[in-house]
This record gives C-alpha cells, structure tokens and sequence, in this order.
C-alpha cells in the first residue's frame, strides 16, 4: 500500500490528538441538543495527519465490520471527504450513526499502532466528520446501475442489525422489504439513544438513504401478531427472513417495591422520552411524572443514558447506583466524563435492598446495602459481595432500573421449529442461520444485549448469508431466464 502523506512518521506522533468542542456541562444538562459540536475541517485533517498508514493496518481488523480505515483516513487528508465516505460505507451502511455511537475505544482505536506509545487516531470522531460532510453536501447523488434479483427478502426489525441486512441485500438487487413494530424505524437507535448522543435528524437521514436504495420500510407491523414467519413464506411469498427484532423486554430486581408508582425500567423510561416525546408534554400526549430525586440502577451506556436524560427533565438530584467500582462500569468512558461533567452523582459498591413507598404507593426512598469486591472469578472479574449490616437509605422520588433485556418472545413463541436458548435468544446454527430453513437472525435477539457495531457485524453478515442461500435456491429450483437477473438503476444520495 502505498503512502499519500510525506511527513514522517516521528513528526505526526508529536501532533497531539485533537478533541472537538463541546457544549458547556451546565448549560447542556438542560438541553437535548447534542454533546459533540464534531471536529472542524481544520481538525479533521489534522488528526488524519497523525495517521501512520501502516503496512498491517490493524485497525481495520479490530472493526467488527471491517472497515477499510487507513484508506478513509488517507482521503480525509487529501481532503476527498466524498472518497472517504463512501469507502466506509463499502462495509458499514450507518457511519453517521457509528462515528457518534460505537464503542471505538474498545475496537478499532484499541488496537490503532499510534495508540501503543501515544493517543490513538481519533477513528471514531474523523467517522463521523466524513458522514456529516456528505450529509450537508448531498453526498454522492450518482445512479448506480445493477442487477434487480427475482427473489424477495422480509427483514424483521428496524434497528441496526435490520437496516444493515436490508442495505446490503438492497445493494445486492434484491426486493427487501423492512417490518417495523412501532410507528417509527430505528430500534435502539430511536427508542434507546438520546438526542443528545444520537440526533433524530442523523438518524432520519440515515434512514432515508437505506430507503433510496429501494428498501420497502412498513411501520406498525408486529410479526408474530399481524403475521406470522409461515405467512411471510407461504402467503407473502418471501424466498427468506432476516430477524432483528433486539431486546426490549427489560430485567428488574426482583426486590419489595417495584411495583410502586415512580418505579421505571429503562426501556420504558427512554421510550417514553426517545420515540414519544414525553419530555415535550403536552404538546404530545405521553406525559411522564418524574419528581426532583431520581436513581438509576446499573452501570451501563443505558444507565448512563438514563440518568442523564433525567438530569435534562429537571432532576436536581440525579444518582447512579452500582454495585461495583467506576474501574468496572461498562460504559463508554466518554459517557461517564460527560456524566460527571453534568454532576450526576455516581454512589459505587451499593446495591439495592428495596424499594420503599408512601402510603398513596409512590416511590419516596431506596434501602442500598454496601458491597466488596471479592477475588476476581473464573471470568476474571470481581463478584460483589454485601457487608453484613451496612444498609442505609436514600430520598427518591423515582427509581429506574437499567440492569439489562431480554428479547420479546412473540416470534419465538409462533415459529414452529425455531430453536432458543434459556435466556429467550433465537439460536443460531451455522454463521447467522436459525434451525428453520431461510430464516436467519442477528443483533440482540441472538446475542442479547449488544453493541450497535455488532448488530451491524451480524446484519452485514447475514445479508450474505442470505445471497448465498438464494443463489442455491434459484439455481435448485432451475428459475426460467424470464425470471433471472435484471438491470436496474438505483439513485444514491
């Protein structure tokens, strides 16, 4: 591979890597516009300066999606941000979506070679600078001729790992048509992800390309209940089906007092604000009572999410209870700096008890016990352990609890044959394919709760898959040259 950049490596390790700016703590934990303001130009080209174009360009392996990184950086310095983009999008179909939502650090920056004695390339955020770029300049609005396939795919779900399958069999020329539960595509990306880490309107451009590139989009349509997989195949006449449906049933406690008024999950809590605007009431008709202490349990990038959502709704006292160490959370470290910066209060080593209620039932406390961190397990992480009479209480109006999901299990419940596990995940046999024939599944219905890079590894996969599979199928089947592969022209903005 050849090097379009002349400076040497010594002298691009002495730039330092650059941060775009941000909005003020303050006065963003009021607002839901977002965060990141997103590297300049300027800055772009500048961290992709620091970029040592390695031979072995390691970072694309550690993209889950494989993303031809060194070649997008390259292009960005040679300031050809159209290039750029459309070399991500060769393997990943939502970089605006990825540059602000991926876990980078743990991926592809992780293992960038600049990293090992300096900060590495700021992947993530040059991501989202190209994807922006071609979104304000139209992109590459070029028609894109190729061939229409006769057969048709139904994709289950309009979250990453659907939108993902749906563009790459759309890019391949198939009829893809898109079912969506709810009123409004996105999964996670809508439902799950606040504004203020994800705007609405980066999604819904996003969104808008998949559909040029001739995806059929059908909202409020719960398979499973409006049809069924067997009425997909034999009265909707679909040749496969991709499952992608996530992992929305929330997990609680299991402690006295969740059923007190002012007792969230997350899911719901984030819903309400995410896809139904609780948070504009009553200009739309969700309302959502919310009090002036609120606890969020857990440790996660939807704890995270949770709580400083509710710092934004009013919160004067927003508290993070964990049951392990900051050293432990799985957040984003990003998020938690944002979150500290915002003043959420993080309690570590507590765990709830029970829930403690008012005579009319409302929530109006917490009991937490103290926990220790025994030897680290098998696993290699460290179980809590609670300390014998070391619990304590804490003045709540609301409790929200972000401790995990699970999948629903409509489909599972009314697909015959269609292997699960224990934990409600459909089970796949070989790569993205389910125990039924054609039907193939991925993202968090398959793995639990994931990453929305990983949903997107197992959308891209599965839409390959699926090719294969119907090139089997159309020739064992012998289609008659009338029904074969056709051109068609695709405009691509």
């Amino acid at each position: 591979m050849k090097t379009v950049n002349p400076m040497k490596p010594s002298a691009r390790m002495r730039i330092p890597r650059q941060h775009p700016a941000e909005r003020v703590a303050a006065e963003r934990a009021k607002s839901f516009q977002e965060v990141s303001l997103g590297f300049t130009e300027e800055e772009a080209v500048l961290e992709a300066t620091r970029c040592l174009e390695c031979t072995d360009p390691v970072c694309t392996e550690g993209c889950p999606v494989n993303i031809d990184i060194r070649t997008f950086i390259q292009k960005i310095y040679e300031k050809d941000y159209a290039g750029a983009v459309e070399t991500i999008r060769a393997t990943n179909s939502l970089p605006a979506i990825c540059g602000r939502v991926c876990p980078q650090e743990e991926q592809c920056e992780k293992v960038c070679t600049l990293g090992r004695k300096h900060k590495p390339v700021a992947i993530g955020k040059l991501e989202r600078f190209v994807a922006d770029f071609a979104m304000r300049h139209n992109g590459s609005a070029a028609s894109v001729e190729r061939m229409r396939q006769p057969q048709s795919v139904a994709i289950v779900g309009g979250g990453p790992a659907g939108l993902t399958c749906a563009a790459e069999l759309a890019k391949l020329g198939y009829g893809v048509t898109l079912f969506e539960a709810l009123h409004a595509v996105g999964g996670v990306l809508r439902y799950g992800i606040p504004e203020f880490r994800l705007p609405r309107t980066i999604l819904d451009e996003e969104i808008r390309r998949v559909e040029k590139l001739g995806v059929k989009i059908v909202t409020n349509f719960l398979v499973g209940r409006t049809a069924t997989i067997d009425e997909l195949f034999d009265e909707w006449k679909f040749n496969a089906v991709f499952l992608g449906t996530g992992a929305g049933t929330p997990h609680f406690l299991g402690v006295p007092g969740e059923n007190l008024s002012g007792v969230y999950s997350a899911n719901e809590f984030l819903t309400r604000i995410n896809l139904m605007h609780a948070n504009q009431f009553p200009r739309f008709d969700t309302p959502i009572k919310l009090g002036k202490r609120v606890a969020v349990i857990g440790g996660g990038n939807t704890a995270m999410d949770a709580v400083r959502t509710a710092k934004r709704l009013g919160a004067e006292k927003a508290y993070l209870l964990y049951r392990r160490t900051k050293a432990e959370m799985p957040a984003r470290e990003e998020e938690v700096l944002h979150a500290e910066e915002e003043r959420i209060e993080m309690m570590f080593l507590v765990n709830p008890t029970k829930i403690l209620g008012t005579f009319d039932h409302w929530v109006r406390g917490i009991e937490l016990q103290r926990m220790e961190l025994a030897e680290p397990d098998a696993s290699g992480r460290r179980k809590p352990v609670p300390i014998a009479g070391s619990e304590f209480t804490l003045e709540l109006d609301t409790v929200i609890e972000a401790i995990g999901q699970s999948p629903n299990p409509i489909i599972q419940s009314t697909t015959h044959g269609l292997e699960t596990s224990k934990k409600g995940t459909i089970l796949a046999r070989i790569g993205q394919q389910t125990s039924r024939r054609g039907v193939f599944v991925g993202g968090d219905v398959a793995r639990g709760g994931a990453t929305v890079i990983l949903a997107m590894r197992d959308g891209r996969m599965a839409a390959k898959e699926i090719n294969e599979f119907l090139h089997e199928s159309r020739n064992s089947q012998n289609f008659p040259e009338s029904l074969g592969a056709k051109t068609s022209t695709v405009a691509i903005a």
